[in-house]
Formats: C-alpha cells, structure tokens, sequence
C-alpha cells in the first residue's frame, strides 16, 4: 500500500471532517446513515463519524471492541451459511455482483434511499481525494476482479476444480488430495489509498471464508456497496461483518479472526510481522529496473515508465517508485521530468483529472516538508523543480494537490532512494546491471526490461521479488490468473496429507 511517511501524527480525526461541497447526483436533505453490519445485519451505534459530501449529511457508525469482540464469537454461523452454498453457485453470485456494483443502484446505508454508481464515484472523490476519473477507472478495476473470479481462483489454487471448496478433497492425477480450511473468517484492515485493493479480499466468499471488514478512514463507500451487491446477488447476509472503528477496534478484529490482513506503513509492518496469522501489505517499493539491452532503447518505453509511476495517481503499492538504469541515467530523467511535470491538477470532475488531491491538507504538507528536509541530504536533487509550473505543494480548484516529482539520486543509500508517497513519486538512478538485484531491496514489483535469459535467471531466484515481469511492461500490469501480494489460498487452506482407501470419485 502506498503510504506517505510520518503523517499518522498529523492526520485529521475522521469525525472532524466537513469537505466542500460539491453538485450532487441525488436530492436528499436528510442525513444518509452507513450502519455497522453485524453478521450482516444493520445497527447503528451511539458514536458516529459525521461527513458532508456534496452537500448532504452522512454519518457512519462506529463499533467499540467490546461489539466486536461479542459478534466474533458467532462467526460459525457465516461459515456454515457459505458452506451449505455449492461453490460453482459462489461463483455465479460473485459474476452477478459484479455487474451490480459496477451498474446498479444500490443501498445508500440503512434505509430505502439508493446510492446510483454516479453517486458512489461523486462521493468516493470528495472522500479520498480521487478525481471522478479515477473513481470510475477503480470501479471497473474491481469489476474486473468480481467477472473473472473464475480465473482468479483457478490461479490461486492452481487449477484445482471448484468442487474442492464442497468436499474438501480430489483425485489429481491419481492421488486423493485434501485441503481444509485453517480459520473460521479472514479479518481485513483496509486502507482508503485506492478502492482496487478491495478486489483482494473478495475471493474468500467463493473460497466459502466469511470476511469481517474494517474500513479505511476515509473509504468505508467501496467496502459497503461491495456488501450489498453480493447480498443483492445472492450471498447470505452473515457472511459479512462490517465494522468502521477504532484502532483497538481493529486490533479487535486482527486477533479475533483465524486469519487477517492488514494493509499499512511500515510501522504496520512491523506491529503485526510476527503474527503468523496476519498478512500484512505494507509499503510496496515497486521498481522498473533497466538492463544493458534495453539502457539505450529507454526512449521506447517512456510512456511504459510514466504510467507505472502516475497511474491511479500514483497511490497504488504497485507503483513504480524506483527506476534503475545500467546506464544513460541523466537523460532518461530528464525526459521523465518533462512528462511528469506535465501532469496538472485539474478539478475533480474535469474528466482529464489524473491527479489525486489529498483530503487532509495536513498530509500533503507533511510530506512535503520531509522531501524537502530529505532534498537537503546531499546526492539527490528534485529535477521536475525545473519543468513544472509553479511549487510541488499547490492549493487549487479547492483541493490540495502535491505535483509528480522525479528524484535523481547518487546511489541507493539516499533516504529518497528507495521511499514511497502516496502521490506519483520515483527515484532514477544508474546503477550497473550486475549490481541491480543486490542492492534492489525488498519489492513489491519489479518490471525488468531486459531480454537478457542469463540476468532473467537471477531475477527469478531474487527472493527479494514479490512478482515480477519480464520486458517493457508496467508495473500497474495486471493478470488474473497471477497471485497478487501472496496467495490467499494457501493463506486459507492447508493441504494434508491424505491415504487409505478414499474414493474421490
């Protein structure tokens, strides 16, 4: 996940938020409500988190630790509700759900106004600071997710039939295979940086999981149209808990479910890495990395490395946040800059937006403060300073905005060498291609563009590599059929090692 750094201190209470209005979609006067969602079923709590967007009330229940703590020990209830569901049927209502979030009208919260997919992308914008583009772009992101689920399964499991998740065992090539799952429910800590990191949990549905949810601060709209498409489609209520609230409240849910993920900083990381049972996405340092072959052929690709460092507004973990070249490093940067530079911010209904402001300006200014302390570490300098137009910090269109910057570094022992924001941010560097995967670190995703079979080799025993493509393509690059940050099967299930006289057929 792309998190700025040292901003948890100076982030904005959520129930403090009040953000500019803007035209609506729907004319309502009265407050919508999102209740928690206790094994599916509505309650709104005594604390509430208030927002206005576009103009219109919207309040948001909080659940302390002690509701959730209670519901977590009726989670066997969703797990046999999914259980008693054939999974090819699964598979269907996901397929169904998909087209609803992406085009239906859905429930607004706990009463009988609906929310149109006009209305989720207008107020997702004002909430997170994403452009209506944007919004859209990452609703269909997630659709893409919910229609291929057949694939993405067949990818997790390996080819393995559906009718695994039914009975627990199949005959593979003659042997008698069982898996089981290790947890009752997979709790999800989610972050408000980018609505597509949704798609991630949504397999465990169809892998028959139930799924307990924790809201980002600033996105609890994607998780809950999510809900109420699936229920819409098919899916029984208790298989989902919904539940915005406080840090303990998520500890809460990390340690009261038989699996988690937790998506956060480096700090996150750190808190929860000893817990084998939490699977935590921390900062994703993704890396375009350019061999000997491909050093002056650079001009190509160019828009390839654009788009791996501006896309989604460069707050995706998947974001190229460093790019490594063997050689031509000044003019690959230059080039970089020009382009990067370029990049406006623009109203968020403007439908050329690509950049994301911030919803608390506090941030933005705190990340900008420390790159420019960080600037003053001798061996780098911020070469867009010279093609934008104006300062990386700006407040326009009234939003906050921090303009792409292109960081042009020594050598990978620089602070800005190997960081991550959540705006479009990269470092170039020169380093010599038999020096690349030394010195790379931990990454996310590395796209290598070499057609080098020998370096090729190297990168794909790198245990520093969490995927990696091989030739000019983006980091943004998607595949269904590819794991993205772990498999949640085998995160899941557990194979056992099964003989005796079972007939699987």
């Amino acid at each position: 996940m792309k998190v700025g750094t040292a901003l948890r201190a100076v982030l904005r209470p959520l129930r403090e938020r009040s953000l500019p209005s803007e035209p609506t979609h729907t004319a309502m006067t009265s407050s919508i409500h999102i209740p928690v969602l206790r094994l599916g079923q509505t309650y709104r709590s005594l604390d509430k988190i208030q927002f206005n967007v576009s103009g219109q009330p919207l309040e948001i229940s909080v659940a302390n630790s002690g509701l959730i703590r209670r519901d977590l020990q009726q989670l066997a209830k969703s797990g046999a509700a999914l259980r008693a569901i054939p999974c090819e049927t699964l598979v269907g209502y996901m397929e169904k759900a998909a087209e609803l979030f992406l085009h239906g009208n859905l429930p607004w919260g706990d009463d009988d106004r609906l929310q149109s997919p006009d209305d989720y992308a207008v107020a997702l914008s004002q909430l997170t600071g994403l452009p209506h583009s944007l919004a859209r772009s990452n609703m269909g992101k997630v659709h893409a997710a919910m229609s291929n689920i057949r694939a993405v399964i067949s990818g997790l499991t390996r080819g393995m039939p559906l009718e695994l998740f039914d009975r627990g065992f199949i005959r593979q090539n003659g042997l008698d295979v069982n898996f089981f799952a290790e947890t009752n429910s997979l709790g999800v800590l989610l972050p408000s940086n980018s609505p597509g990191v949704n798609s991630l949990w949504l397999p465990a549905l169809v892998m028959k999981i139930p799924v307990v949810l924790k809201p980002g601060r600033e996105d609890p709209l994607t998780p809950f149209r999510l809900i109420q498409a699936m229920i819409a489609a098919g899916f029984p209520r208790e298989a989902f808990g919904f539940y915005p609230t406080t840090h303990d409240g998520g500890d809460t849910l990390l340690f009261g479910t038989g699996r988690a993920i937790a998506f956060g900083s480096d700090a996150t990381l750190k808190k929860y890495a000893p817990y084998r049972h939490i699977n935590v996405h921390g900062s994703g340092r993704s890396k375009i990395v350019i061999g000997d072959d491909f050093a002056a052929d650079w001009p190509k690709h160019l828009d390839v490395i654009v788009n791996s460092i501006a896309a989604n507004g460069g707050r995706s973990c998947i974001n190229c946040s460093s790019v490594l070249i063997s050689n031509n490093r000044d003019t690959l940067a230059n080039a970089l800059a020009r382009k990067l530079a370029a990049i406006e911010p623009l109203p968020r209904d403007h439908p050329d937006a690509v950049l994301c402001s911030f919803a608390n300006p506090k941030s933005a200014k705190a990340i900008d403060e420390r790159l420019n302390e960080l600037l003053a570490v001798p061996g780098a300098i911020d070469l867009t300073a010279k093609y934008r137009n104006g300062p990386r910090l700006v407040e326009m269109h009234g939003q906050t905005f921090l303009r792409p910057t292109l960081i042009v570094c020594d050598d990978l022992n620089h602070p800005l060498a190997n960081t991550e924001y959540g705006f479009p941010f990269a470092s170039v560097l020169q380093v010599p291609q038999a020096k690349m995967i030394g010195q790379i670190g931990e990454s996310l995703v590395v796209s290598a563009f070499t057609r080098d079979q020998t370096w090729s080799i190297d990168l794909m025993t790198s245990t520093n590599i969490e995927r990696l493509n091989l030739g000019p393509y983006s980091t943004m690059r998607v595949q269904w059929e590819q794991p993205h940050e772990g498999n949640l099967f085998e995160f899941l299930y557990r194979r056992r090692a099964l003989q005796g006289d079972l007939v699987a057929a």
